[in-house]
């Protein structure tokens, strides 16, 4: 790499987990960071110095991120409240040259480089990404009504929102893949690169741009450029009665194919992770899944301890006493993505495996109905879900933030439950977000429940109606307000 290094004429490179319309979600053979270290969570950058390859995670990924790892690969693990620019500027010297990728970092992130010394690079010189396979129905769309300058929008939820589109050619997606031009009296959709640039470049008049979601490749074409944060975050986060509607006919087909799994496990003997995984995805196609939302996550014992497992493997058999996490959801008709995480036990539990689930329960049921008043955050949500699970029980951690918006994507922001600012945005009727609360330690196993909810008249619903595993509840532990909160909920 130092070879690389030289012949770019920088001292470092950034490289990116996501592609050229900054999304997360992209086919491992296109992510330069996958690649590169060997690592296949969704979220994490890597940085190439001249003796070394740093890979930046957070907790979500930590084991996972030193199973998978090249050997030549040191794993940075982020703790919760760290951010990932903040621990990559401790590698860098700032009188030295940082390539970064200008189609694959937003211009919001680039400006967060502002004092060191940046060469922006057209390519990406570990893999050149393709063009994004886009063939999305035709379809017209009205006007938007904020509209009063020329905008230019590029995050690919945005666009779909906007224009009502949807594209499920693409693994794990509704998305389509396309950039806009919008204003009052005219729009434009890009799906071309050729054709997006010429236009830019050649645009005279000042264009609306969000740098959190614009990359710094198109920024750089444009002469006018007028930096506003963008409405249509928010917009696409308060979801209509009709997207409220359309989500829990959704939740109704995704808690079917959850329950078909369960009595799959209960019915069947010596299955792997990889067989629960296949019937999964069946189940999901049977009750009328249009995709998946992404890879579900099927993790026997203590690979139920690494947050975002996607291993599915042939050889990790479930037996009489193992538990298994499963994390899963799927796209329909409208596009909107659906997330729940269930765990269950083949055969009897043991005292430990009721304990952590019911600690994960209780931390749940709390956080659910602590919902229920004027001007909540999901940054207080996601204090009380640390303070009642941090330090807990002996050796289970819960490393990861409590919850995440969801939508046309399956994670969205707002709203956001975790510790970032974005979680200090209020979190108002018609927002829909997880709460999935977890505890989890690599020798033993980890426990994850997660309810996708919304929020409707200052009231906290759920859209899952998947019951919990009433042989995995050690009621003793509830307090007698949290045996009454569980009544609304099933048990199985």
């Amino acid at each position: 790499m130092n070879k690389l290094l030289e012949q770019l004429g920088i001292d470092y490179l950034l490289v990116n987990s996501t592609n050229k319309y900054l999304s997360e979600y992209s086919d491992l053979s296109e992510n330069a960071r996958y690649i590169l270290t060997g690592f296949s969570g969704s979220t994490g950058d890597a940085l190439v110095t001249s003796d070394n390859i740093y890979l930046f995670v957070d907790g979500r990924y930590h084991i996972q991120a030193d199973l998978e790892a090249k050997a030549n690969v040191t794993v940075i693990k982020l703790q919760v409240g760290q951010t990932q620019d903040d621990e990559i500027k401790k590698f860098i010297d700032k009188n030295k040259i940082l390539g970064i990728v200008s189609k694959k970092v937003s211009q919001q992130r680039l400006e967060n480089f502002s004092g060191y010394r940046i060469k922006l690079l057209e390519d990406d010189p570990v893999n050149n990404f393709t063009e994004p396979h886009n063939n999305p129905s035709e379809k017209a769309f009205e006007p938007v009504e904020y509209i009063s300058a020329p905008e230019f929008i590029s995050g690919l939820e945005e666009v779909s929102y906007i224009t009502g589109l949807r594209d499920f050619s693409k693994e794990n997606s509704s998305k389509i893949w396309s950039k806009l031009f919008i204003a009052p009296d005219k729009r434009i959709l890009f799906s071309n690169d050729v054709e997006c640039d010429k236009f830019l470049s050649e645009y005279d008049s000042e264009l609306v741009v969000d740098k959190s979601s614009i990359n710094a490749h198109d920024y750089a074409l444009i002469k006018k450029p007028v930096h506003k944060p963008s409405k249509i975050k928010l917009m696409k986060s308060v979801k209509s009665d009709i997207e409220l509607d359309a989500y829990k006919y959704a939740f109704e087909r995704t808690d079917k194919a959850l329950m078909a799994i369960r009595d799959y496990i209960e019915n069947n003997d010596n299955l792997s992770e990889y067989d629960i995984a296949v019937k999964l995805r069946e189940e999901y196609i049977k009750n009328g899944a249009k995709n998946l939302s992404f890879n579900p996550i099927v993790a026997i014992n203590q690979h139920s301890a690494q947050a975002h497992y996607s291993k599915s493997s042939k050889e990790t058999i479930l037996h009489d006493g193992d538990l298994v996490l499963i994390d899963s959801g799927a796209y329909y008709e409208s596009g909107l993505a659906t997330d729940i995480t269930r765990v269950f036990v083949k055969g009897e539990p043991s005292s430990l495996q009721k304990t952590v689930y019911t600690m994960v329960l209780k931390a749940f049921l709390n956080c659910f109905y602590s919902f229920n008043n004027d001007n909540i955050t999901g940054y207080e949500i996601d204090t009380l879900a640390h303070n009642m699970l941090d330090e807990s029980i002996d050796g289970f951690k819960f490393n990861h933030g409590l919850g995440h918006g969801i939508g046309i994507n399956v994670h969205e922001a707002p709203p956001n439950l975790s510790k970032s600012e974005i979680a200090k945005t209020e979190i108002i009727d018609g927002m829909c977000f997880t709460i999935e609360p977890g505890l989890y330690n690599p020798e033993y196993f980890g426990v994850r429940l997660e309810n996708s909810c919304y929020r409707k008249d200052n009231i906290t619903h759920s859209f899952v109606n998947m019951g919990y595993e009433g042989k995995l509840i050690d009621y003793d532990m509830l307090t007698d307000c949290e045996k009454e909160w569980l009544k609304s909920f099933n048990i199985l």
